[in-house]
C-alpha cells in the first residue's frame, strides 16, 4: 500500500510489485489455471511435505528419521520467523488493496509478507534434495510452482515470495552447514 511518507524509490518498487502481481493474477482467467494453482497451493499448505516425510519414514525406516527431524526442525524455525514477520509487518494482501487483483483461493492468514508457502517449499525442497539428490529437480520445480501460485492467486506480491524464498533457502542451507547430512 502506497503512503505519502514513502520515499519515491520505495513508492516505485511498491508500484512495480503491484503491477507484477496484477499481471500474474490475470492468468486465473485462463481455463484450468485457477484449479491447477489452487491444487498446488493446497499441496503447499503442508500436505505434500507431510506425505513426503511419512513416505521417507516408511521407505527408509530409522535411516529416514534424521532427514525428517531435520525438516521438522527447519519447518518449526521457519514458522516462528514467518509468524513474527507477518504480525510485525501486517502487510495487507494484494487483492485487498488493488481492485485489479482478484482472490483466487482463500488465504490461511490475514497478512501478505512474507510468503510462508514459499518459505517452506524452498526450505523443504533444498533439504529433501540434499538428502535424496535424485528428487532435486522434482521438489525444486514444485517449490517454483508454489511460489508462482501465490502470485497467480492474488495472495502475495513478488517481494513477499522473494522474501519467503530467501528466508527458506537461508534456513535450509544454514542448517545443512550446522547439521550436515
Amino acid at each position: 500500500m502506497l503512503r505519502p511518507d514513502h520515499s519515491p524509490r520505495l513508492r516505485a518498487l511498491l508500484t512495480l510489485d503491484a503491477a507484477a502481481t496484477a499481471r500474474a493474477n490475470r492468468a486465473i482467467d485462463v481455463r484450468g489455471v485457477r484449479p491447477l494453482f489452487r491444487a498446488v497451493s493446497r499441496l503447499g499448505d503442508g500436505l505434500l511435505w507431510y506425505a513426503m516425510m511419512a513416505a521417507t519414514l516408511a521407505v527408509h525406516g530409522r535411516e529416514g528419521l534424521v532427514p525428517v527431524l531435520h525438516m521438522v526442525l527447519v519447518g518449526v524455525l521457519g514458522l516462528a520467523i514467518y509468524r513474527v514477520l507477518k504480525t510485525r509487518t501486517a502487510r495487507p494482501r494484494p487483492y485487498e488493496v488493488h481492485a485489479a487483483i482478484r482472490l483466487g483461493t482463500d488465504p490461511l492468514d490475514p497478512f501478505s509478507f512474507p510468503s510462508g508457502h514459499t518459505l517452506h517449499a524452498v526450505a523443504f525442497s533444498i533439504l529433501f534434495a540434499a538428502y535424496y539428490p535424485v528428487t532435486g529437480p522434482f521438489v525444486l520445480a514444485f517449490a517454483a510452482l508454489v511460489a508462482v501460485s501465490r502470485l497467480v492467486l492474488g495472495l502475495h506480491y513478488p517481494s513477499d515470495v522473494l522474501a519467503g524464498a530467501a528466508i527458506g533457502a537461508t534456513l535450509a542451507l544454514g542448517s545443512l552447514v550446522l547439521l550436515p547430512n
